[in-house]
């Protein structure tokens, strides 16, 4: 099979990134050659897996629809024959037709019902809810899962360390997402950082940040994950501090660095947890032990436990994909090369804690609270990151805050439907990066990231142009481009949920969907617009459209961008199910919606979305300076958002001016002047201690005793040597005066 190649994948960048260290700077193209030919190879290699993938998934689902067809006439045989026998019991006809229509829409219902449970279905198998029972999967009938892996040693005990690889739709989807995004930003990169003097080290990044990503797609266990986890968080930190020249960038960096290792903490304690309850960081293990109610040594689940670890996996994923309150450092972010905010925003960083509820999500689909929690994150994310954008003059961070907005919408997709949350993710993906590289064709042209110096200049850079105005009509939900069906999906999958939740989230979803618009026509219109407002001079020529090896990549994703959302049509062409069959996770468990189309929400959607965009362009179709821009001209609501919700202001009071300037140096004066004391004084004392010991118990009386010993034996020994001289003579009459003295003194005692 070609997935047993799939470790090929992440493996060509990582060959890139070290041809490229060692090689690059000698090689035409400075190493970008190895970037590109590596991800082109694994781009085809992904094409081919999701082939085999997708095509086995769509057989399976046609396989199961067939059984339960088959099942269906069974069960209309056997009703025949239930009612002839009836007419021979007339006495008890009404109570056998009760128990027998009860049972028969257990066991059967009709094939479509069947199908959309078994394999998109709005409840998944678990029918107890409805009233019914777990639809039947006959063996042999499964979706596509190839999993292996190879030992790296014992740790002891039974632990085994093993790196792997689980591939199934969500890893195939993901992996035709990272290698199409990261050939287009690794193509794109040649024009836009031509005559940069690291020009090799950051395709050496670029190449190992992709690699990261696909550690994490391709990976069968938790602490696989976890390296590739970390590893794309490396490789952020030094590519949003590639100009590490300028402060502003190092604290970029940092920032970034630190805020999500704050809720890596999470992770980790996610992954520990799920272990301790599992026995095992096996992927596969976990999920068929919790949807079968058992955790490690078969005893029963507990939800409680369950629940914690995966509500400390998404403070994780909070982190990771900028979700409230620690979105903060993804705007700042924005200080690294635009292609890799490029391939942040659409591709690897942000998309990485999606991909981790993603992963396990039959396992979160037990957890009603974890769900729940989901949900409110999501749609406090949605709703309130978008009006950020509306006071920002920079178009990358325009775009930063739609990120983070958009990533809202997916979290809170995944408390409903898994189906809608990675398909937003998989659209999402290719209009971002295609809108995140069309700023950077403007800033390339501009020489500035700020929308107040540009305008008109859809006269200059026509192509630029119209791929950015397919991107914003796609990020606007604007029918029938890529971004309408994914948020039409993820609306429609709240709304059929309902419940607080469900109706929290299509609320200030479609609410959203304006606000979106509405930014999008403000950042077209003052960037493309009206005249042109930067200098044009001998020192300042006009601006120009963007080389080839920029514009073939805008070009190339506008397509998908304009089509890609066809995939999910809302009906059943031969019995695809199109994406929601080609990405489940399983049949037995997959609880994403089938393809949803609702008019009138589609309809309602589609309005604000428009409306938004309308009421962008007439507000500012006028723009020439800041003062005209009506956002800053709000008093207090300008404020709050300028101030970014003072999240910004609470993590500086909190962290730098409480912890920085009063914690900090509290503790350095305790441990200066009391621990430090504590450690002198006692080294003092020991000392003390060790010199008394030497000069009393050492010299006088372990000494003394020693040379006591010595001085006694030497005197005995002297009195002995007289005895001992070697005289036979002296010794016989010693001997013989010896016995006289004896002698006398037994006769006298007689």
């Amino acid at each position: 099979m070609i997935s047993d190649y799939a470790w090929l994948i992440p493996v060509l960048p990582a060959v890139s990134a070290v041809l490229t260290l060692l090689f690059g700077k000698k090689m035409k193209g400075k190493g970008a050659e190895f970037g590109i030919t590596a991800l082109a190879l694994a781009f085809a290699l992904s094409v081919l897996v999701a082939v085999e993938v997708f095509s086995a998934n769509v057989q399976a689902v046609a396989d199961l629809e067939e059984y339960h067809e088959t099942h269906a006439e069974e069960g209309d045989h056997a009703e025949d024959a239930d009612h002839a026998e009836e007419g021979d019991h007339a006495e008890d006809g009404e109570a056998a037709d009760e128990a027998h229509t009860e049972e028969t829409s257990l066991r059967s219902g009709s094939p479509l019902d069947g199908i959309m449970v078994a394999a998109a279905g709005l409840e998944g198998l678990d029918l107890a809810a409805a009233g019914g029972e777990a639809i039947e999967i006959p063996e042999g009938i499964s979706s596509f899962v190839n999993e292996g892996s190879l030992s790296l040693g014992q740790l002891g005990g039974d632990f085994e360390l093993e790196a792997g690889q689980r591939i199934d739709g969500l890893a195939a989807m993901m992996f035709l997402l990272v290698t199409f995004v990261s050939l287009m930003v690794h193509i794109y990169s040649t024009g836009y950082m031509k005559g940069e003097p690291r020009y090799t080290y950051y395709f050496t990044l670029l190449s190992l940040f992709t690699m990261s990503m696909l550690i994490m797609v391709i990976a069968n266990n938790m602490l696989q994950l976890l390296v590739g986890w970390e590893l794309v968080g490396v490789c952020s930190f030094l590519l949003i501090g590639f100009y590490w020249e300028g402060r502003s960038n190092q604290h970029a960096a940092q920032k970034a660095f630190l805020t999500t290792k704050f809720g890596d903490v999470g992770l980790m304690v996610g992954v520990v947890s799920l272990w301790a309850q599992f026995g095992t960081f096996n992927i596969g293990e976990i999920i068929d032990m919790a949807t079968h109610a058992e955790q490690a040594g078969g005893a029963p689940l507990e939800t409680g436990l369950l629940t914690f670890g995966l509500i400390s996996l998404f403070i994780g994923a909070i982190g990771k994909s900028a979700q409230f309150p620690l979105q903060t450092w993804l705007p700042d972010a924005m200080a690294g090369p635009t292609p890799v905010s490029a391939l942040i925003h659409a591709a690897t960083m942000v998309t990485a804690g999606i991909f981790l509820v993603a992963r396990i999500y039959p396992v979160y689909q037990l957890s009603p609270a974890a769900l729940a929690v989901i949900a409110v994150i999501g749609a406090i994310t949605l709703f309130s990151m978008g009006f950020l954008a509306l006071v920002q003059d920079d178009i990358k961070r325009v775009l930063a805050y739609s990120t983070v907005s958009q990533l809202g919408y997916m979290v809170a997709a995944l408390s409903f439907s898994y189906t809608a949350g990675i398909f937003h993710l998989f659209t999402h993906g290719f209009f971002k990066a295609l809108l995140f590289l069309a700023s950077g064709s403007v800033i390339h042209a501009v020489h500035s990231n700020d929308m107040v110096n540009m305008g008109g200049l859809r006269k200059y850079m026509p192509a630029t142009f119209w791929t950015w105005i397919i991107g914003t009509l796609a990020l606007s939900a604007i029918f029938p481009l890529a971004g309408f069906w994914s948020k039409d999906e993820v609306l429609a999958g709240a709304f059929d949920s309902m419940g607080y939740t469900g109706n929290l989230v299509w609320i200030l979803g479609g609410l959203g969907g304006f606000v979106t618009a509405f930014y999008m026509a403000r950042a077209t219109t003052m960037t493309f617009f009206g005249d042109y407002r930067g200098k044009i001079d001998d020192t300042h020529p006009a601006p120009h459209e963007s080389p080839r090896s920029m514009k073939w990549p805008l070009i190339a994703l506008s397509v998908p961008a304009l089509a890609i959302g066809f995939i999910n049509l809302p009906f059943d062409f031969a019995h695809s199910w199109g994406f929601a069959a080609w990405t489940m996770p399983s049949l037995e468990y997959f609880e994403g919606h089938p393809p949803h189309f609702f008019l009138s929400l589609a309809v309602g959607s589609t309005v604000l979305g428009v409306a938004g965009l309308a009421a962008g362009y007439f507000m500012y179709r006028t723009y020439k300076v800041p003062a005209e821009d009506p956002f800053n001209n709000l008093g207090l609501v300008t404020t709050v958002l300028q101030r970014k919700y003072f999240l910004d202001d609470l993590y500086s009071g909190l962290i730098m001016t409480t912890v920085r300037d009063r914690i900090s140096p509290a503790v350095y004066w305790i441990n200066d002047n009391v621990i430090d004391r504590v450690v002198y004084l006692a080294g003092i004392g020991t000392r003390s201690l060790g010199r008394g010991v030497y000069r009393v118990v050492d010299q006088k009386v372990i000494d003394g005793a020693i040379n006591g010993a010595g001085t006694g034996a030497n005197w005995t020994g002297g009195l002995i040597k007289f005895a001992q001289s070697g005289n036979v003579q002296f010794y016989a009459g010693a001997m013989f005066i010896g016995v006289f003295v004896f002698a006398v003194l037994f006769a006298a005692a007689a």
